[in-house]
């Protein structure tokens, strides 16, 4: 029997499946290094090295304990969308209520949801690279086409005024992440003005993820949605995971134009049919804690920063882009000859340090590697020191052999 086109799975899918191929290879070999009983230093991916605090999960366990285990709301609870409303509002001055907001699973549900219900099958998306990996996937699955804006290390890893608007003819939506994953970039407002004005030529919804708006280290966090005109055509990702420590709750939110937020209400019925009741009830238990718990969860990663600026000043071979946020460092191994890749693979392999390749992010990452802040300040300047003195070994073989 021949099998035909009924038996493969769908374009979209058979699509998505090289959107970020091969980028979480590191990751996965560090794991099966660690569980094979080898001694390795984890700095691939950006969960947090300390758990949800304990009172957060005494009041998700009280909630459980107290019946708020069965369906909920699709949306959200109201306590929690008006908590999050508040937050928004507060931090940007934009009128915001829980009309404004749904609940998501995670950020990775707010992006999904986001690019399903804006996108019509073949439109065009623009997302920022480096990017997060599952952009582009995301953007294939809600069935657009994914189309890249290089940012280069040169101009900080932010967009170009003439390129956004080189991208932006005839595309649908742009996507933007700031504090930036991988890069650690934040957006000034001459930057965020180049982004409005493009979307406003070209007509363009702007899809902004702010998930690391608690992990500012220099500079100012400025949310889009808060530029003039901006509101009535921006969604704006937000989540419980890098500010609360609750990267496992799978607590997020999409805030929009409330039109449009109540008609994501159907698509998320079909999606997830609503977040577990008790895990939004500690998710509200913690934002009601204000910016205090947000400064603790931070504060390491600001002392983990500085050591990295530390252990990093005069070496040659790396160069290290002070992040002005978010919980990573990119550096630079262009001197080594090296791509990324294989960079990363050569230090697994000899000094059992795992990293990201700059190639996970995108091509305009190629020749760098994303170290993620996730271990305490001495182990992280011991990693730091040891990749530093393997790439000046690196370069100095091929300046010989050049």
């Amino acid at each position: 029997m021949k099998s035909g086109n009924h038996m493969q799975l769908s374009e979209r899918v058979r699509h998505m499946s090289g959107a970020d191929a091969g980028a979480w290879i590191p990751y996965y070999r560090a794991r099966e290094m660690i569980e094979a009983g080898e001694t390795v230093t984890d700095l691939t991916i950006g969960d947090h090295d300390i758990s949800t605090s304990s009172d957060i999960l005494e009041q998700m366990h009280r909630s459980a304990m107290g019946g708020k285990t069965g369906y909920t709301v699709i949306p959200g609870i109201r306590s929690l969308r008006d908590a999050v409303a508040e937050r928004i509002q507060s931090r940007t001055g934009v009128p915001t209520t829980y009309q404004n907001v749904v609940i998501t699973s995670g950020g990775q549900g707010a992006l999904i949801a986001a690019h399903l219900a804006l996108l019509d099958a073949g439109d065009r998306a623009v997302y920022g690279e480096p990017y997060y990996p599952t952009y582009p996937g995301t953007i294939s699955a809600a069935g657009g086409t994914p189309v890249a804006l290089p940012m280069r290390p040169e101009n900080g890893f932010r967009p170009h005024a003439d390129d956004l608007d080189r991208v932006a003819e005839g595309t649908k939506t742009i996507l933007f992440n700031s504090p930036n994953n991988p890069t650690g970039a934040v957006y000034p407002l001459s930057t965020l003005k180049d982004i409005a004005r493009t979307a406003a030529k070209h007509r363009l919804w702007v899809i902004s993820d702010e998930v690391y708006d608690t992990q500012l280290w220099q500079g100012e966090h400025i949310s889009i949605r808060s530029l003039p005109d901006m509101a009535e055509r921006t969604f704006v990702i937000g989540s419980m995971s890098k500010g609360y420590a609750m990267t496992g709750s799978r607590v997020g939110w999409l805030a929009g134009p409330a039109a449009r937020i109540s008609a994501l209400e159907e698509l998320l019925t079909v999606v997830n049919f609503g977040i577990p009741e008790f895990i939004q009830e500690a998710a509200l238990y913690a934002l009601n804690q204000g910016s205090a718990l947000e400064r603790r969860i931070a504060e390491p990663y600001r002392l983990r920063r500085q050591a990295a600026l530390d252990v990093l000043a005069g070496r040659n071979a790396v160069r290290l882009l002070p992040p002005d946020g978010a919980m990573y460092l990119m550096l630079d191994i262009r001197s080594t000859g090296l791509s990324g890749t294989d960079f990363s693979t050569r230090l697994l392999d000899r000094e059992q340090i795992a990293v990201m390749p700059g190639e996970s992010f995108g091509r305009s990452a190629a020749g760098h590697i994303r170290i993620a802040m996730t271990t305490g300040e001495t182990s992280l300047a011991d990693a730091l020191d040891r990749i530093a003195g393997f790439a000046e070994a690196l370069a100095a073989q091929k300046n010989e052999r050049d």
